[in-house]
Protein backbone atom coordinates (compact mmCIF):
# COMPACT_ATOMS: atom_id res chain seq x y z
CA UNK A 1 0.00 0.00 0.00
CA UNK A 2 3.21 2.37 0.69
CA UNK A 3 3.90 2.39 -3.01
CA UNK A 4 1.04 3.35 -3.86
CA UNK A 5 0.40 6.42 -1.88
CA UNK A 6 4.12 7.13 -3.34
CA UNK A 7 3.01 7.16 -6.61
CA UNK A 8 0.15 9.37 -6.03
CA UNK A 9 1.27 11.66 -3.61
CA UNK A 10 2.56 13.98 -6.41
CA UNK A 11 0.08 13.71 -8.33
CA UNK A 12 -2.22 14.66 -5.89
CA UNK A 13 -0.10 17.79 -5.33
CA UNK A 14 0.10 18.75 -8.83
CA UNK A 15 -3.70 18.47 -8.82
CA UNK A 16 -4.38 20.17 -6.12
CA UNK A 17 -1.82 23.26 -7.17
CA UNK A 18 -3.35 23.52 -10.73
CA UNK A 19 -6.95 23.46 -8.77
CA UNK A 20 -6.48 26.02 -6.22
CA UNK A 21 -8.76 27.24 -3.37
CA UNK A 22 -11.25 28.04 -6.06
CA UNK A 23 -11.91 24.62 -7.69
CA UNK A 24 -10.68 22.57 -5.19
CA UNK A 25 -14.19 21.23 -4.52
CA UNK A 26 -14.26 20.72 -8.17
CA UNK A 27 -11.44 18.66 -8.58
CA UNK A 28 -12.20 16.50 -5.18
CA UNK A 29 -15.37 15.71 -7.51
CA UNK A 30 -13.76 15.23 -10.63
CA UNK A 31 -11.33 12.48 -9.09
CA UNK A 32 -14.02 10.71 -7.26
CA UNK A 33 -15.85 10.17 -10.19
CA UNK A 34 -12.54 9.03 -12.02
CA UNK A 35 -11.85 7.36 -9.06
CA UNK A 36 -14.98 5.08 -9.10
CA UNK A 37 -14.85 4.93 -12.77
CA UNK A 38 -11.12 3.01 -13.10
CA UNK A 39 -12.38 1.02 -9.98
CA UNK A 40 -15.33 -0.69 -12.30
CA UNK A 41 -14.06 -4.18 -12.74
CA UNK A 42 -14.69 -3.87 -16.74
CA UNK A 43 -12.69 -0.73 -16.62
CA UNK A 44 -9.93 -2.24 -14.21
CA UNK A 45 -9.85 -4.94 -16.50
CA UNK A 46 -9.10 -2.81 -19.49
CA UNK A 47 -6.36 -0.91 -17.93
CA UNK A 48 -4.01 -3.39 -17.86
CA UNK A 49 -5.36 -4.86 -21.11
CA UNK A 50 -2.07 -3.89 -23.81
CA UNK A 51 -4.37 -3.98 -26.88
CA UNK A 52 -6.04 -0.60 -24.82
CA UNK A 53 -4.45 2.63 -25.87
CA UNK A 54 -3.48 5.66 -23.30
CA UNK A 55 -6.00 8.11 -25.11
CA UNK A 56 -8.62 5.21 -25.36
CA UNK A 57 -8.60 4.84 -21.66
CA UNK A 58 -8.36 8.69 -21.13
CA UNK A 59 -11.27 9.40 -23.23
CA UNK A 60 -12.59 6.45 -21.41
CA UNK A 61 -12.46 8.09 -18.03
CA UNK A 62 -12.88 11.72 -19.11
CA UNK A 63 -16.38 10.73 -20.82
CA UNK A 64 -17.41 9.27 -17.73
CA UNK A 65 -16.50 12.61 -16.01
CA UNK A 66 -18.32 14.81 -18.06
CA UNK A 67 -21.42 12.56 -17.95
CA UNK A 68 -21.56 12.72 -14.30
CA UNK A 69 -20.93 16.45 -14.52
CA UNK A 70 -17.79 16.55 -12.81
CA UNK A 71 -15.91 18.63 -14.52
CA UNK A 72 -17.16 22.14 -13.68
CA UNK A 73 -14.90 24.78 -12.69
CA UNK A 74 -11.80 21.91 -13.60
CA UNK A 75 -12.17 22.06 -17.65
CA UNK A 76 -9.76 21.16 -19.61
CA UNK A 77 -6.84 20.89 -17.10
CA UNK A 78 -8.76 18.13 -15.55
CA UNK A 79 -8.85 16.32 -19.15
CA UNK A 80 -4.91 16.94 -19.15
CA UNK A 81 -4.52 15.55 -15.96
CA UNK A 82 -6.33 12.45 -16.78
CA UNK A 83 -4.74 12.31 -19.74
CA UNK A 84 -1.19 12.47 -18.46
CA UNK A 85 -2.12 9.84 -15.78
CA UNK A 86 -3.44 7.52 -18.74
CA UNK A 87 0.33 8.22 -20.84
CA UNK A 88 1.91 7.37 -17.46
CA UNK A 89 -0.01 4.05 -16.72
CA UNK A 90 -1.43 5.40 -13.46
CA UNK A 91 -5.30 5.76 -14.04
CA UNK A 92 -5.12 2.64 -10.84
CA UNK A 93 -4.16 5.16 -8.81
CA UNK A 94 -6.79 7.34 -8.92
CA UNK A 95 -8.35 6.46 -5.92
CA UNK A 96 -5.61 6.95 -3.83
CA UNK A 97 -4.50 10.21 -5.19
CA UNK A 98 -8.15 11.70 -4.87
CA UNK A 99 -8.19 10.98 -1.19
CA UNK A 100 -4.73 12.40 -1.17
CA UNK A 101 -5.73 15.35 -2.51
CA UNK A 102 -9.02 15.47 -0.30
CA UNK A 103 -6.90 15.50 2.70
CA UNK A 104 -4.55 17.81 1.28
CA UNK A 105 -7.52 20.27 0.79
CA UNK A 106 -8.58 19.69 4.09
CA UNK A 107 -5.72 21.20 5.41
CA UNK A 108 -5.73 23.87 3.46
CA UNK A 109 -8.98 24.95 4.70
CA UNK A 110 -8.54 24.26 8.11
CA UNK A 111 -10.79 20.75 8.81
CA UNK A 112 -10.03 17.92 10.61
CA UNK A 113 -11.37 14.72 10.18
CA UNK A 114 -11.87 12.96 14.33
CA UNK A 115 -12.90 9.68 14.57
CA UNK A 116 -14.61 9.01 18.00
CA UNK A 117 -14.74 5.58 19.23
CA UNK A 118 -17.08 5.55 22.32
CA UNK A 119 -18.76 2.65 24.41
CA UNK A 120 -22.22 3.73 23.95
CA UNK A 121 -23.90 5.53 21.04
CA UNK A 122 -23.00 9.69 21.64
CA UNK A 123 -26.15 11.30 20.92
CA UNK A 124 -26.26 14.91 19.01
CA UNK A 125 -26.02 17.33 21.48
CA UNK A 126 -22.92 15.20 22.78
CA UNK A 127 -21.46 15.48 19.43
CA UNK A 128 -21.64 18.95 19.26
CA UNK A 129 -20.16 19.89 22.41
CA UNK A 130 -17.63 17.13 21.81
CA UNK A 131 -16.83 18.79 18.44
CA UNK A 132 -16.49 22.12 19.50
CA UNK A 133 -14.51 21.43 22.15
CA UNK A 134 -12.09 19.70 19.71
CA UNK A 135 -12.39 22.45 17.26
CA UNK A 136 -10.86 24.63 19.91
CA UNK A 137 -8.21 22.76 20.73
CA UNK A 138 -7.10 21.77 17.50
CA UNK A 139 -7.73 24.77 16.20
CA UNK A 140 -9.64 24.08 13.02
CA UNK A 141 -12.96 23.18 11.89
CA UNK A 142 -14.29 19.74 13.14
CA UNK A 143 -15.53 16.36 11.04
CA UNK A 144 -16.62 13.78 13.85
CA UNK A 145 -16.83 9.99 12.57
CA UNK A 146 -18.35 8.31 15.09
CA UNK A 147 -18.52 4.64 16.22
CA UNK A 148 -19.60 2.49 18.92
CA UNK A 149 -17.27 -0.28 20.83
CA UNK A 150 -18.96 -1.63 23.54
CA UNK A 151 -15.21 -3.83 24.27
CA UNK A 152 -14.29 0.00 26.04
CA UNK A 153 -16.45 -0.36 28.83
CA UNK A 154 -16.61 3.15 29.03
CA UNK A 155 -15.03 6.65 27.77
CA UNK A 156 -13.82 7.06 24.38
CA UNK A 157 -10.92 6.82 22.36
CA UNK A 158 -10.48 9.85 19.69
CA UNK A 159 -8.43 10.16 16.52
CA UNK A 160 -7.21 12.50 14.39
CA UNK A 161 -4.61 11.60 12.17
CA UNK A 162 -1.16 11.20 14.38
CA UNK A 163 -3.20 12.87 17.74
CA UNK A 164 -4.46 9.57 19.56
CA UNK A 165 -6.47 10.67 22.76
CA UNK A 166 -7.73 7.58 24.81
CA UNK A 167 -10.04 7.99 27.56
CA UNK A 168 -11.30 4.90 27.61
CA UNK A 169 -12.45 2.24 30.68
CA UNK A 170 -10.36 -0.52 29.37
CA UNK A 171 -7.13 1.52 28.87
CA UNK A 172 -7.17 2.50 32.11
CA UNK A 173 -7.93 -0.19 33.56
CA UNK A 174 -5.09 -2.06 31.94
CA UNK A 175 -2.80 0.22 32.85
CA UNK A 176 -4.10 -0.23 36.43
CA UNK A 177 -3.01 -3.91 36.12
CA UNK A 178 0.22 -3.42 34.87
CA UNK A 179 1.24 -1.01 37.44
CA UNK A 180 -0.16 -3.60 40.36
CA UNK A 181 1.93 -6.50 38.49
CA UNK A 182 4.98 -4.19 37.65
Amino acid sequence: MADRLTIARPYARAAFRVAGAKAADSWSQLLHVAASTVQDARVAALLGNPHVTPQQLADLVNGVVDDAGGVGLAGEEARNFVRTLADNRRLGYLPEIAARFDQLKDAAFGVADVTVTSAARLDKAEQDKLAAALAKKLDRKVRLHCAVDAGLIGGAVLQSGDLVIDGSLRTRLQRLAYELTA
